[in-house]
């Protein structure tokens, strides 16, 4: 009888985990099958961060936590589901993941006063003394000990600003974070990130960027009315008739700080240096996967040069990289298959996803699978139309 019904409980378990697996992961599912929250967690300089948590409503299995912090919107606010769940994190919502979207200080619903690219501080002595790094500890720290049936691990995943506050949590230290995910992240904006490239000003992206992120908001908003229409014509037409960055600072005004600071700063000064993120990734403890476009007009920059300092200076973090033959984050898009006229011979990002990113993560937040044959680097051929592994990757 034991024997009976141990292959009972097998067989039902087979068809139970086989049926997860077919179902469609869309918006109705995730109302069946998760739970959402809204908190706000507070930092150690007593400043709280809006975070919205979505954990699965059945079960009792101890699931991993996956973080995104963004300075973009952890919206939809009340009831409604983040699409991310059906969406790129479709994976990790089959799986059970207990999902995480914050707001960083100072942005939309968390309380705070935003800095951009906020200098890292290796130093911290005070409660005062917080960073993105600190913030990031505190957010695991709270919710390691108020989110039921979780299993200890959490990872980070995030693009572009994101991928920057992804990096961050990895050098928080603190001892939960087993993994981040960070794509084409923010490492340099003066080297050749977004604002300069080489330190020549990128104006197009600067103004375009700073006019509509920067403007202020001094108090926890929901919504912000839309950016001025600058463009009334087209780039090109607006740029030739403003003669000149002053007549766009005197456009602006005073009320885009980081434009502001960045007209203050045209040289690669201690402010600048401050907030390069190459120097601090020493003895990076989670593993960390970097991701990248060849066809990244933005970031580029950030992913190689994030890659290649981890693994020179952290040479004992486990380290992988992928890059796809992508624009700025096109790998969290549905499919991607094309570049206006060149065909890749399939879904990229798909391939990503579910090859890789998901491999990754659930390797190191739940213990399952296997990541060997990942190789240390992942590269697309878009002559050839090939996906290549590599156990080597120069830096």
């Amino acid at each position: 009888m034991k024997m009976k019904h141990f292959c009972f409980l097998l067989i039902f378990s087979f068809f139970f985990f086989m049926e997860a697996y077919t179902q469609k992961i869309d918006a109705e599912w995730v109302k069946k099958n998760y739970a959402k929250r809204e908190v706000m967690i507070p930092m150690r300089d007593g400043t709280r961060l809006f975070t919205a948590i979505y954990e699965p409503v059945s079960g009792s299995d101890k699931h991993p936590i996956l973080i995104t912090r963004t300075p973009y919107k952890a919206g939809p606010y009340g009831l409604e589901m983040s699409s991310m769940l059906w969406n790129s994190w479709s994976n990790y919502s089959r799986e059970g993941y207990i999902l995480i979207i914050q707001d960083v200080r100072g942005r939309w619903m968390s309380e705070g006063q935003f800095v951009d690219i906020r200098p890292f501080n290796a130093k911290k002595k005070k409660k005062t003394d917080v960073d993105e790094a600190s913030d990031a500890y505190d957010t695991v720290d709270w919710l390691i000990k108020h989110i039921k049936n979780n299993n200890g691990r959490v990872g980070f995943i995030g693009t572009s600003y994101p991928g920057f506050y992804a990096m961050m949590a990895a050098l928080s230290n603190h001892p939960a974070v087993r993994a981040i995910c960070t794509g084409a992240p923010v490492t340099d904006w003066f080297m050749g990130d977004d604002i300069h490239h080489n330190g020549a000003l990128m104006l197009t992206d600067a103004f375009h960027f700073l006019s509509g992120v920067g403007r202020p908001r001094p108090v926890p908003v929901m919504a912000q009315s839309s950016a001025l229409p600058f463009y009334q014509t087209d780039e090109y037409s607006f740029f030739l008739k403003s003669e000149g960055i002053k007549n766009l600072s005197s456009l602006l005004g005073d009320s885009i700080k980081f434009w502001n600071e960045v007209m203050q700063h045209p040289n690669y000064d201690s402010w600048w240096q401050a907030r390069n993120v190459r120097p601090n990734c020493y003895n990076i403890k989670p593993a960390v996967l970097v991701v990248g476009g060849t066809f990244d007009a933005e970031d580029c920059y950030g992913t190689l040069g994030t890659y290649k300092t981890i693994n020179q200076q952290s040479p004992q973090t486990k380290l992988n990289i992928i890059l796809g033959p992508w624009a700025h984050g096109k790998w969290n898009t549905s499919n991607v298959n094309s570049l206006g006229n060149i065909y890749f011979g399939g879904n990229t990002s798909d391939y990503y996803r579910n090859n890789v990113e998901f491999p990754f993560l659930n390797y190191y937040l739940k213990g399952e699978g296997a990541i060997d044959s990942l190789g240390k680097a992942t590269v697309f051929f878009s002559g050839s139309n090939q996906w290549r592994r590599f156990t080597e990757w120069p830096s």
